[in-house]
Parts: C-alpha cells; structure tokens; sequence
C-alpha cells in the first residue's frame, strides 16, 4: 500500500538541495522568491552554495550530508532538488531513510532525481513527486502551466492532463501506480537495489541529449529485464535534443520506441507532455492514475478525480 506524505499548506517549509549537478545560486533565487510567493517557508541546504571545482555540487560527502539533513528534518515538508546533471547514483546506497520513512515528505525532482523515485517507490512504497526543479522559475517559467503544476500538486489537488492523439498511440484505458521517469536512469538502475517495479503499473519515459542508437539500447535494456512486459500502461514523454550519428540510424525517435513496444497489448501514449522541455507537468510517482487513450486524444487522471477505467 502506498505511503502518500501530507500535502503542504501555507507556512510549511520546503528545503532545496543540489543532489547531484552544481547550480549557481544566481540560477536559484527566482525559485525560493516563487515558493515564498506561494506562501511557503525556504530552507537553503549547504550544497546550493558548494561547488567541488568541477561537476558535482560538492563532494560526495558534502552532497550526502545535505540530503541526509533534509530527510531527517521533521520541519521540513518537501524537498525540492535544485537540478539533475549526474550524481545522485554515487550517494544513494549511502542514505538512511529510517527517519523519512516515519515522517515521509515529498521529493521533487526529474532527470538524474529519477535515482530518488525509483528507490523510495520500490524499497518503501512513498510517493514522491516528479517535476519541475529551480532552473524552471526563471525567465518568466514561474508562471508557466508545467511550474503551477508543482504548487498544485504539492496543494493536493488532483492532477489531470491532456494531450493530443498520435499516429503511434496504442488506445485504450489502463489503470494503476504511476512509476518512471528518465530512460537513461531507469536503463542504469536494472539489477540495482534501486530498481523500478513496473508490473501492473503505469510507466512513463523521456531523456535528454541521447543518440538514436542509444535510445534503440536502453529500451532494449527494459524490455530483456522485463519492464516493459505487463504493464497497464506506457507514457512516452518528451526526448529532447536526440542526435544521430554521423552514418545515420534510419530510423526516427518514434518508429524506434514504436518498433520495440509494438507487441505489447497494453495502450500507449507518445507526446505526453514531460521532459526536459518546457512542458514538464507535475507527477506524483506511486500514486494511482488512470490513462484514457482514444482516437481523438489522451487523459491522464489521477484516481479520485473522476470514475476509474472500466
């Protein structure tokens, strides 16, 4: 049975840490002014002012600290990752969730963050909350339908999205936990401690950045592991910035995700609006959904917003 941590009200304390990439503070001052805006307190963890000289937002240590801090910290509600990048991996083995599984809050992120969702759904059945992070607030986003998307859920209302039908949908109406987040993650995190539990539930997938051939391989990766095999559902996201290579795979984004899932009976939906892109609505990952594809568009539902799939 899933755990869902309490929604958040006015005065409750959101901190802000920087698990894996660094982030200048520059880059996250448009967000805590937001969160405060919404009535929100701001808790700033060190990392978001650390910088190991290279990729990372600290060493190893200074990043495991931080989010530790975090997850103890009875007064803080939810705790929103300031940016993906890479690193998250290297520290996860290394938290304690003891505390946090007696006192859960939400956990926000995408990206890189996706290390967080799949370990606290499949080790302690928590829901947490994929979406957007600090980078998002600035140049105006903090108005944008995918940011209030955030304040919505983390407010407690149900979430509900639409998008337009694709020629590679699969129609139909599924229902169950929702799970997933970035492909590369997911791909990396087979045979870990960390490992997503896909049976019967809604997945959802989008990247960043990957090659064609790559994108050919991860999924490949699921489908030999077993996670593409009996699910209600699948989610195709955004994949932004795909590159080929410089003798061309002859295949596009969508006939290669098409030709590996075609198959399967379950309904499929391609075009949803989550990525790295600007469209990066707000989902709650274990939480139960219902997805409705039909000819003429899909709905994404949370359970309890209307009747569930018949």
């Amino acid at each position: 049975m899933i755990s869902i941590p309490p929604y958040l009200k006015k005065g409750d304390i959101i901190g802000i840490v920087c698990p894996a990439g660094y982030m200048s503070m520059e880059r996250i001052t448009t967000c805590i002014s937001t969160l405060e805006d919404w009535g929100y307190r701001v808790q700033k963890g060190k990392t978001l002012e650390s910088n190991s000289g290279n990729y990372f937002a600290g060493e190893d240590r200074e990043r495991l600290e931080d989010l530790q801090t975090m997850l103890d910290d009875q007064n803080i509600r939810a705790i929103l990752c300031g940016r993906g990048g890479y690193g998250t991996g290297r520290i996860i083995d290394q938290l304690d969730f003891t505390g946090f599984q007696k006192y859960p809050k939400w956990v926000i992120g995408f990206s890189d963050i996706t290390v967080l969702h799949s370990h606290i759904n499949s080790n302690y059945n928590i829901a947490t909350l994929h979406g957007p992070m600090a980078g998002a607030f600035n140049n105006g986003g903090a108005l944008d339908e995918s940011v209030l998307s955030l304040r919505n859920a983390l407010e407690g209302r149900k979430t509900r999205y639409t998008c337009p039908p694709h020629a590679f949908n699969h129609t139909g109406c599924a229902t169950g936990e929702l799970v997933g987040g970035n492909l590369s993650i997911l791909a990396h995190l087979t045979g870990t401690a960390s490992d997503i539990a896909t049976k019967d539930r809604i997945l959802f997938l989008e990247d960043v950045g990957e090659y064609l051939y790559n994108i050919d391989r991860m999924l490949f990766q699921l489908k030999r592991s077993g996670k593409l095999e009996g699910l209600s559902g699948l989610i195709i996201g955004g994949f932004t910035d795909v590159k080929d290579t410089v003798v061309p795979y002859g295949k596009s984004l969508n006939e290669i995700i098409h030709a590996v899932i075609k198959d399967f009976s379950y309904p499929v939906c391609f075009g949803f609006p989550v990525s790295h892109g600007t469209e990066n609505y707000a989902l709650k990952t274990g939480v139960s959904y219902n997805l409705n594809i039909e000819a003429t568009g899909v709905l994404l539902e949370e359970q309890g917003y209307s009747p569930s799939c018949s």
